[in-house]
Parts: structure tokens; C-alpha cells; sequence
């Protein structure tokens, strides 16, 4: 309903577990990161757990999406099954052919033997991930631990991947289970989201869904989100969504704090409010009384149709986002009207927005294959001349609202910045600095198969890292192994910039790297 008045492409907030709404805080990373481990590492079983609502489905789909096409994989998603019955789903999952007939668990063992035997020798893998794996029945785990005995003399031939609630931890402790128990070598219990992750989750599915900045939560009203979801991913979709409902009714465009109390009470009661039904009957009533006068219009011939329903019909006003900004005077570039250099917040989003990729939006961005991270950083302006990419900087000046110079590229002493109509402006160095409020953002693009890079890895994508390090003056070798020297100046570039300096490149140091690059 409230789609294309916001500018989505679709509804940010589903309760579906789409694989391109998937938002990597610090434990969904870790939980991603233990499954791929599984999986490459034929570890045999893994064990994710989580509560309700913290997203573990939504995790599955992306894990799935990550995989190579030489992984064979078969998920089952109804648990309430017999131990004969996982055996012919997981055969009817892999598409081995079974000879019609009365067969027996030994056909079904007997021939998905033979399936992996002969993907294991054309170098395959194969998965099999059971979902809401708490309500296993214990025969159907047993069952499980049975397949897990299908292995070369040095190589497991499934790996098996069980999800489930935190019960399924209570479960596999029973002591007819310990066998199984003790063969889960890789585990992990999904956590809800940080307080600090709630902004970037709700950021990541409005851009997502298409929004460029047009729209927005208020500080307060994430606060308050929090409170009520406790870092749940389910009651965050379920209070936004709501929520935008009734912005959407207000025709406004900054979801407040009051807002997200409403909605609190909505959900709790099950029922839209009065006020707000009234608004949707009203909406719905004229949307729904014009169209009856645009079908009696095109039977009749009537010509005036489109007069009559502007009487019945309000558009809704257009808002300008990019507008001017008018400061206090102080002293400033010389010819420049330099309130018009200052942008608002929504303004800088959308602008920073439309420079990604020099302006030309990654078309994979369209297809979900990309994601857009919005990343911040308090850095000091000692280190802005080494920004290569777009950024937009906070600025330090007292004022009602939050102020930022957008910068699209650095050359020498000088900066080009964005103004509020679009057009670019040059400024010295000096000016960024005077202006400076320590926090800079920017957005990282990235993709689901994104991996941490640590000591003892080699690949292409070191050796795109050890080029940025050497171009920004840290001493390491181009040889695409990530080894002590590497490890030693990524720990330096953590603590130039304030990160934690554990030598790793996870997302946010990934994040810094593309600015840097």
C-alpha cells in the first residue's frame, strides 16, 4: 500500500526470509562464516541455534546462495517425520530415481550411498540441512548420525547442517543421543542485533527496497524499536512495517518516535487505531469511488472524467529533498555562498547515493547480488586527503539539525564537494578541515560471498589489499599471500583508524579499504 508513495520497489519490511534483505551484523557474520567453514571443511555435523524470529531461515537462504555449484544440497523444512521418511525426502531432494515398490530404509541407505560415492568422485560435496530441527524425533537424529557413517577412509560424504530454536541444544543432550552429540564439531547460537546494529538493519532494507533517502527514522524512534524488539529481526519488521503504515497515512516522511509507539500498541492490540482505519477507509473509499467514475467515463464516452476526480482525489504534496540550508555566518571560502554547500541529512544520503559507481548504479545492485552498507567512522581530518570514493563528512558547527559536506573527490589541496542543487564545488583542504566534526559515512558495497581474510589465506582479493596498503604508504609485499607483514600492517591501518586492530579484514576494515582503494 504505502510502496510507491515512499519510492520502494517493493515492501522493505516482509516477514519472508528473501536472502537480499539479509543484514550481517557481527553474529549473523559469525554464524555465516561457521557454516561455509562446515561445509568446505567437510566437518561432518553443524549445529545452528537461535531464537525465535532472529533470522537463522533467512541466513539459510543466503548460506545456500554462497555455495559452489559442485556442493549437491537437500533441505527439508518439515521435521515432523518419520525416520523412513527423511530417507525418502533426502533421496527425492538429491533426484536419485527410486524403482517403484514396497522398499525398505536399506534401499533408500543403499542408494543414496551410491549417489554420493559418485559425486564425491567428481569432486562434489553434499549437504543436507534440516530446518526447525528442535522437533526431530530422536529415532529420525539417530537415523541422522546412521547417514554421517556414509564417509571415504579420510573424507565425510554429507555434511549435515541442523537448525533449529534453542531447545535443540536440550534435545541433542539427551543421553541416547550422545553419539550424535559428540560428532557436532562446529556450533553456533545466533544472538538478536546490537543496539548498534538496529540503524544499519533498518538502513540496509529501505535501501533495498529502493529508498534513497527520501525517508528515515529518527533517532528516538530506533530507540524506542529497540526497546520494544529487543534486537529481534522479526518484531523490527513487524513494528517498521506498521509503522511506514501510518507515516504513510500522515503523509509524512520521518517515522518518529510516536510513531513507533502506535505501532507498538497496534500490533499488541491487533488492530489499527481509529484515527488511522478512518484515514485508510477515506484513502480507500476515493481510490475506490474513482475508479468506479473511470469505468462509467470510458463506457459512457464521458470526457470530463479527469476534472470530476480531482474533486474526490488529493495528490499528495511533493517534497523537495535537496534544499538550501542557511548557517550562521562564519569565515569562509572566498566567492562561495557557502550555506549552499551544507546539506541535511536526508539531502546527503540521496546525493551520496547517486554517486555511487561515478553515477552509474552497478546493475548487479539491481539484481540483489550487491548489497549497500552505510558505514560511519569518527577518523580524524589527518587522514581525509586518503579517501578515494565519495564520502560525506558531520560537521561541527551548533546547530538544530545535523549539517555534512558531501565529497566526491580529493585532489591535492583541494576537495570537490557536492552542493545542495547537485553541482559540484571545489574548496581547499583548509576549508574540509576548519569543518571537520571527526565522523565521516559512506556507502560499501558488497556481496553475500564476501569472506574475512586472515593470516595464511591466497587469493586475488589479498592481493587487491596489499595494493591499497602500498598505495597508502604501509610496507607490505604485492604477493597475494596474506602473510605476517600483511598481518602486522593491517593491524597498524586498525589502529590509525580506531577499529579493533585483531589483523583480521572483516566487513568494517573491508569497508574502510574500498574508501581507501
Amino acid at each position: 500500500m504505502y510502496a510507491s508513495f515512499f519510492g520502494f520497489k517493493e515492501n522493505p519490511f516482509n516477514l519472508t526470509p528473501d536472502p537480499r534483505y539479509l543484514y550481517l551484523s557481527h553474529y549473523h557474520k559469525e554464524a555465516l562464516d561457521h557454516l561455509l567453514y562446515g561445509v568446505n571443511e567437510r566437518k561432518g555435523f553443524i549445529a545452528i541455534t537461535g531464537g525465535i524470529g532472529t533470522g537463522k531461515t533467512t541466513l539459510c537462504r543466503a548460506f545456500l546462495d554462497q555455495l559452489d555449484k559442485s556442493v549437491k544440497s537437500a533441505l527439508i523444512f518439515d521435521s515432523y517425520i518419520s525416520d523412513l521418511e527423511l530417507l525418502k525426502a533426502v533421496d527425492l531432494e538429491f533426484g536419485i530415481d527410486m524403482k517403484p515398490g514396497d522398499l525398505s530404509k536399506k534401499d533408500y541407505i543403499d542408494a543414496l550411498n551410491h549417489f554420493l560415492l559418485d559425486n564425491f568422485s567428481k569432486g562434489g560435496n553434499a549437504l543436507l540441512l534440516v530446518d526447525e530441527a528442535q522437533n526431530l524425533s530422536h529415532s529420525v537424529l539417530e537415523q541422522m548420525r546412521m547417514l554421517s557413517n556414509l564417509e571415504t577412509e579420510r573424507e565425510k560424504l554429507i555434511q549435515i547442517i541442523l537448525v533449529g530454536q534453542p531447545e535443540l541444544k536440550e534435545v541433542l543432550a539427551a543421553p541416547s543421543l550422545k553419539q550424535l552429540d559428540e560428532r557436532i564439531t562446529v556450533r553456533y547460537n545466533l544472538s538478536p542485533l546490537d543496539y548498534k546494529d538496529l540503524k544499519g538493519y533498518v538502513e540496509h532494507r529501505l535501501v533495498v527496497a529502493g529508498n534513497r533517502g527520501e525517508l528515515k527514522f529518527s533517532k528516538n524512534a530506533l530507540k524506542k524499536i529497540f526497546a520494544y524488539s529487543q534486537g529481534n529481526p522479526r518484531r523490527i519488521n513487524a513494528v517498521c512495517d506498521r509503522a511506514l503504515l501510518i507515516a504513510y497515512a500522515q503523509e509524512k516522511h520521518t517515522v518518529t518516535r510516536q510513531m513507533i509507539q502506535k505501532a507498538i500498541e497496534e500490533i499488541r492490540g491487533g488492530t489499527i487505531s481509529g484515527r488511522t482505519a478512518g484515514i485508510f477507509y477515506k484513502k480507500g473509499l476515493g481510490q475506490a469511488f474513482f475508479l468506479i467514475l473511470i469505468i462509467a467515463a470510458g463506457l459512457a464516452g464521458w470526457t470530463q472524467r479527469t476534472n470530476i476526480s480531482q474533486m474526490f482525489i488529493k495528490e499528495p504534496e511533493v517534497k523537495t529533498i535537496i534544499r538550501t540550508i542557511h548557517v550562521p555566518r562564519r569565515p569562509t571560502e572566498p566567492e562561495k555562498k557557502v550555506s549552499n554547500l551544507f546539506l541535511d541529512e536526508q539531502a546527503s544520503l540521496a546525493s551520496l547515493f547517486n554517486l555511487i559507481n561515478g553515477g552509474k548504479k552497478p546493475k548487479d545492485l539491481l539484481t540483489g547480488e550487491i548489497h549497500l552498507d552505510l558505514v560511519s567512522l569518527e577518523v580524524g581530518p589527518e587522514y581525509s586527503m586518503r579517501f578515494t570514493r565519495p564520502y560525506r563528512i558531520q560537521l561541527t558547527r551548533d546547530l538544530p539539525h545535523t549539517l555534512y559536506l558531501l565529497v566526491s573527490k580529493q585532489t591535492g589541496n583541494s576537495c570537490t564537494i557536492i552542493d545542495s542543487e547537485g553541482k559540484e564545488q571545489d574548496v581547499s583542504k583548509n576549508f574540509i578541515q576548519r569543518n571537520w566534526g571527526h565522523y565521516i559515512s559512506w556507502f560499501f558495497p558488497y556481496t553475500d560471498s564476501d569472506i574475512d581474510l586472515k593470516k595464511g589465506m591466497s587469493s586475488p582479493k589479498v592481493l587487491e589489499v596489499q595494493m591499497i596498503l602500498q598505495k597508502n604508504g604501509y610496507q607490505v609485499k604485492a604477493s597475494g599471500i596474506f602473510d605476517e607483514l600483511t598481518l602486522n600492517e593491517i593491524k597498524r591501518l586498525q589502529k590509525d583508524f580506531g577499529l579493533i586492530a585483531d589483523g583480521i579484514i572483516g566487513p568494517k576494515t573491508r569497508a574502510l579499504l574500498y574508501l581507501m582503494g
